[in-house]
């Protein structure tokens, strides 16, 4: 592990921990981190970067040991974007922790303005304007639904639900890096633990570039996995939003057919109509057992939020 930056700040009253996983990105590695150095040393803020080397295997990690002013991570095996956030933020000494990514299409030089943006919130997320990514049509449609799906279970407006680019406070998220999955869904997690739990999270714009080098972003599994944390992580802090309308509506579809069958059939009822009955009450029934088992398990002290 490299030494923290000369003239910063050393031991836990740093301000900024910027936590950098790379995956074979050799071919402009020095150059993004060079990039972040350059805006912070011209910043007021005490800062680290970390950067976690998450099994490359195209020499990035040889140019990351010759490389100074960093403290360098290496797993030996690719484990993941997630894997690396996390290993980074347990690592961080900063007061904030900033993550971003080393593919060139994050604003890096404007990191700076992300942590003067969290004065008075918990989390600050750059939300994207634009969409650079690979099979954008396939893309864009999937990250829509799922992010109105996360506003609704959140019951809040949320304009990037996975970008990559955010600073938030360090022991604030201390609290959450224990959820964080392996892959690219870590950022979707972060967001909705932070909103579950009552903390700030703002969204400022930010550009979007095109991405150096080849994506990591596989479509099709990544998707799936954003989709099934959604829904976990709400089911773990709020089942309600999910058993109760779909309880809802099974209550009232059997009522409807009740009604129906005690005109069409002379007050007999048919069976499937009892099914559909039965069906609500257990889905209402599960969805309040889990609701209690939630509050049960809640953590009955947090870090209080951010005040403005």
């Amino acid at each position: 592990m490299s030494e923290p930056t000369p003239g910063n700040s050393h031991g836990d009253d740093l301000d900024v921990s910027i936590v950098l996983p790379v995956y074979n990105e050799k071919d402009h590695l020095v150059d993004e981190v060079a990039r972040i150095r350059d805006c912070m040393a011209a910043s007021p803020y005490s800062y680290e970067i970390i950067v976690v080397d998450d099994g490359s295997s195209d020499g990035s990690g040889d140019q990351l040991r010759e490389m100074e002013g960093i403290r360098l991570l290496q797993f030996r095996k690719n484990r993941g974007s997630g894997s690396a956030r996390r290993s980074g933020t347990q690592a961080a000494r900063g007061r904030i922790v900033v993550w971003t990514d080393a593919d060139m299409t994050y604003p890096n030089d404007e990191i700076p303005r992300l942590v003067k943006e969290l004065e008075g919130y918990d989390q600050v997320v750059g939300a994207r304007t634009s969409e650079e990514g690979t099979a954008k049509f396939l893309r864009v449609p999937a990250k829509w639904l799922i992010r109105k799906l996360a506003e609704y279970l959140a019951q809040t407006r949320i304009p990037d639900l996975n970008s990559g680019f955010r600073a938030f406070r360090r022991e604030v998220a201390a609290q959450f890096l224990h959820l964080l999955p392996e892959g690219f869904s870590c950022v979707t997690t972060i967001t909705m633990s932070f909103l579950a739990n009552g903390y700030s999270v703002k969204y400022v714009p930010i550009d979007y570039r095109k991405r150096a080098g080849l994506s990591k972003f596989h479509w099709w599994q990544d998707t799936k996995r954003y989709l099934t944390q959604v829904v976990r992580l709400i089911l773990s802090y709020n089942p309600l939003r999910v058993f109760a309308p779909v309880g809802a509506a099974l209550l009232l579809l059997g009522l409807g057919k009740l009604v129906y069958d005690w005109v069409d059939k002379d007050f007999r009822l048919a069976s499937n109509t009892l099914l559909i009955l039965f069906a609500a009450l257990q889905v209402l029934v599960v969805g309040l057992l889990a609701d209690l088992i939630v509050r049960l398990s809640k953590p009955t002290v947090l870090v209080d939020p951010a005040t403005r």
